[in-house]
């Protein structure tokens, strides 16, 4: 019945949009410096999952060994096929128009054990024939170097709750480095650290599904950000000028509005527990998590009988070391949630209980499961420039999610929107923005929902053996906007 009511919710939606649509607010167009991508992962689009020595990862294990664990009981194994059809995929960036492509590089596909030692050289040779590709084509690869598919013999140690893994992830990037650093431009150590944390480690929404909260995802956050800035410093110090590169870390922020004027201080507390957990360390002048975080936790740790914070703390030596590690913020925005303050009931130990906000979504708000909510792009982006001194920012993933629709006039307008906001806080805010990625270039395996929810600008049939790839409507409208560098005309949901 609730997916009856979703279609019929859909459809009425699109007929609104066909019926409304709208001339372009702004008159705005994106400078001449601003860069267009699009963007994949390694796991979500390539299968071969045990071809050409490649190993097995966590997504792998799981998929396999608790098919229950996907909405749909499916994996990765093939997925788009990409492994075999990246020709395809160039041909498809190419028509886009884009400057830039980004995607991952499967880390068991380079080491199957994850242990840095023998490289599998079929994985290297090809992202290097990956990479090649691309430039003959005039597209600048952007590559991420973990994209949550950490092998699996790693994960069998502890995965990031493990403090060895600092060192082992150096090693793999370093090999990345070695072999790509001459054409690479733009490189990003980590994506979204928050959600493979604080939602895998912390909670059951992710693999490695852990439910730790308030313990592992701590962990987890402590030595992700020591090895990314262990990273940028062997970029830096040795790799760095074989290309004249950048190298950033992509993190995930949603917006967090206050319910009412006397909940904006727990709103920008959320927003310091959920973006600064990450964003503080590195891009702060001070280094270091947030001193909201390190007082909540520290508190509520030792009113629960613990002899220290279960906030790991960084050494005034370590705060030093990951302070400053960026050329740019990758930033992965999708939708906005408000926010207000509630404090704990009971002495559970978690993430939500430390941070003693709660976070919902208003129900006037267009788009459904995931809220149509443009000025808080552009609000989340003037708080980026405000807290962190208007870093370079990349926009690394920005996207709308439905059931697969070609006519995807939903989306259309998501975009519409959302860019329309990136150009307004450009030009009006002077937020430092210098390009923007569509999530996603094609229909994916997306995570813990499968194939049930598609974010692709491409379809993929995933019932034909050659998944055939097919231009949705939004394709047709981010091409245009690549050739006009302006908005241009979409569809409204007022």
């Amino acid at each position: 019945m609730g997916a009856n009511k979703n279609a019929v919710f859909l459809g009425i939606t699109i007929l609104i949009c066909l019926i409304a649509y709208r001339e372009c607010a702004s008159n705005y167009t994106f400078p001449s410096y601003f860069l267009f991508g699009t963007g994949t992962s390694s796991y979500q689009i390539e299968g071969a999952w045990n071809e050409s020595g490649k190993g097995e990862n966590l997504w792998d294990f799981v998929t396999h060994n608790t098919p229950e664990f996907i909405d749909d009981r499916s994996n990765g194994d093939i997925a788009c096929d990409s492994y075999h059809k990246y020709e395809e995929d160039i041909a498809l960036l190419k028509n886009l128009g884009v400057n830039f492509y980004r995607f991952s590089v499967s880390w068991a596909r380079i080491y199957p054990n994850g242990y840095p030692y023998n490289p599998n050289q079929e994985g290297i040779a090809y992202y290097n024939t990956l990479i090649d590709a691309l430039l003959a084509q005039n597209i600048t690869p952007m590559l991420t170097i973990h994209h949550w598919d950490v092998p699996q013999r790693l994960q069998e140690l502890g995965g990031w709750t493990n403090s060895r893994m600092v060192n082992i992830f150096t090693e793999y990037a370093r090999t990345l480095l070695e072999n790509f650093s001459d054409r690479i431009k733009y490189w990003i150590t980590f994506n979204e650290p928050y959600t493979f944390c604080n939602e895998g480690y912390g909670s059951t929404r992710y693999a490695p599904a852990l439910n730790m909260s308030g313990r592992a995802d701590y962990l987890c956050a402590h030595n992700v950000l020591k090895s990314h800035a262990a990273v940028y410093h062997l970029f830096n110090n040795t790799y760095r000028s074989r290309n004249n590169a950048t190298m950033g870390i992509c993190l995930s922020a949603m917006w967090y509005e206050p319910s009412s004027p006397e909940d904006e201080e727990a709103t920008e507390r959320t927003r310091q527990f959920i973006i600064g957990l990450y964003s503080n360390p590195i891009f702060s002048t001070n280094g270091d998590y947030p001193e909201v975080m390190k007082e909540y936790i520290g508190n509520r740790s030792v009113a629960q009988g613990y002899s220290k914070s279960r906030l790991p703390q960084f050494t005034s030596d370590e705060i030093e070391f990951i302070k400053g590690t960026f050329d740019f913020l990758g930033m992965n925005h999708y939708t906005t949630r408000l926010a207000r303050n509630s404090p704990p009931t009971n002495n559970m130990v978690s993430f939500n209980s430390d941070m003693q906000t709660e976070m919902w979504v208003n129900s006037s708000w267009p788009g459904g499961r995931e809220p149509i909510v443009p000025s808080g792009f552009r609000k989340l982006l003037t708080w980026i420039k405000n807290t962190y001194n208007n870093p370079i920012v990349y926009i690394t993933e920005n996207g709308y999610g439905d059931n697969g629709e070609l006519d995807d006039y939903v989306r259309v307008s998501y975009y519409g929107s959302y860019l329309e906001a990136l150009l307004e806080a450009i030009n009006e805010d002077n937020v430092n923005v210098r390009g923007y990625s569509a999530w996603s270039l094609m229909d994916n395996f997306e995570w813990k929902s499968g194939y049930t929810w598609r974010y692709g600008i491409y379809s993929v049939n995933f019932t034909d053996p050659n998944r055939p790839r097919t231009a949705k409507l939004s394709a047709t409208f981010y091409k245009n906007v690549i050739a006009n560098r302006a908005v241009g005309d979409y569809p409204s949901l007022s």
